[in-house]
């Protein structure tokens, strides 16, 4: 085995096993090992512990395709989006987005809880301090220098006060399923 595997070994053992560390440390002061009776029954009575088995690992699915999903199964939103809307008119597709808006308005506000970053209204003057955080707020127009700036606020911003995406149950070959293709049996 050589030294470099006794090395590991004993170091391995030493971290792991009380005894066995009280060994090495009775050698590393210069005390010695105790004798092959003290040691003896301590062997004995160990026994080995069997590994615990592996786990196989559940099935993930990306989230991205968690939340699309979600949109598909309340809203119906990638059945709209796909479909060919050249044929219906313009009634049948106002009605067809109000029904698909409000639904997934629902779906995004149970799992994201989204609120305003500002609540002024549009079009409202705000300012906004020295050393903003640019991933909050995007300044668009003359901007100069570092601030403060006061400007017309043109979009209110959106937040998540949550995310609560379902956690995925099913199999490793669905984890990029949006939505089951679905058979009627006669």
């Amino acid at each position: 085995m050589g030294r470099l595997g006794a090395a590991f070994r004993v170091f391995f053992k030493t971290l792991f096993d009380a005894g066995v560390a009280a060994q090495v440390e009775q050698v590393l002061t210069g005390k010695g090992l105790p004798g092959p009776a003290a040691a003896a029954p301590k062997l004995a009575a160990e026994k080995p512990v069997p590994p615990k088995p592996v786990e196989p690992p559940k099935p993930t699915q990306n989230p991205a395709v968690t939340l699309l999903a979600a949109l598909q199964r309340e809203a119906r939103l990638i059945d709209f989006l796909k479909e060919d809307l050249s044929a219906h008119s313009d009634d049948q597709i106002g009605a067809a987005v109000r029904e698909v808006q409000r639904d997934s308005a629902k779906v995004l506000d149970r799992l994201f809880g989204l609120q305003a970053i500002l609540t002024e209204d549009e079009g409202a003057t705000i300012e906004i301090p020295v050393g903003f955080d640019a991933g909050r707020y995007r300044l668009t127009g003359q901007v100069a220098g570092a601030g403060p700036h006061r400007g017309a606020l043109r979009h209110h911003g959106w937040e998540v006060t949550r995310c609560d995406l379902p956690t995925f149950t099913g199999s490793a070959t669905a984890a990029n399923t949006v939505a089951a293709a679905e058979v009627e049996v006669s």
